[in-house]
């Protein structure tokens, strides 16, 4: 999990989190079993106090410019400063199924058929 460490780290070097959560999502996508190309970040701080959306991602894009330009295909960013965590419940959404390439592998289809993610 060398990608993730990575993210864990750079991000909590770059930002007063109150929670930061890293989840590997790459097992749900069509790429060899321990991938680590496909993120969710739950990041609550107070830093964000005050920042459009936008302003939160564009942060977030810059403290993880190399990861993002090696081998992270997607980034799922739930960004809250500390009072809209708790009005949001303190629950991220969650990730929604692949839909990418597996439905053109028939053995990924079915996988993905059976429950087993894509």
């Amino acid at each position: 999990m060398k990608i993730q460490n990575a993210i864990e780290t750079k991000l909590n070097e770059a930002f007063d989190a109150r929670l930061l959560q890293v989840d590997n999502e790459s097992h749900k996508h069509s790429v060899p079993p321990n991938s680590e190309t496909h993120f969710k970040v739950t990041l609550v701080s107070p830093d964000f106090e005050g920042q459009m959306r936008v302003k939160r991602h564009q942060a977030i894009y810059k403290v993880l410019s190399e990861e993002l330009a090696g081998g992270v295909h997607a980034l799922a960013l739930h960004l809250y400063s500390p009072e809209e965590w708790a009005a949001s419940g303190q629950v991220a959404p969650e990730s929604p199924n692949c839909l990418g390439g597996s439905k053109k592998d028939p053995a990924m289809a079915a996988r993905t058929a059976r429950g087993e993610g894509s």
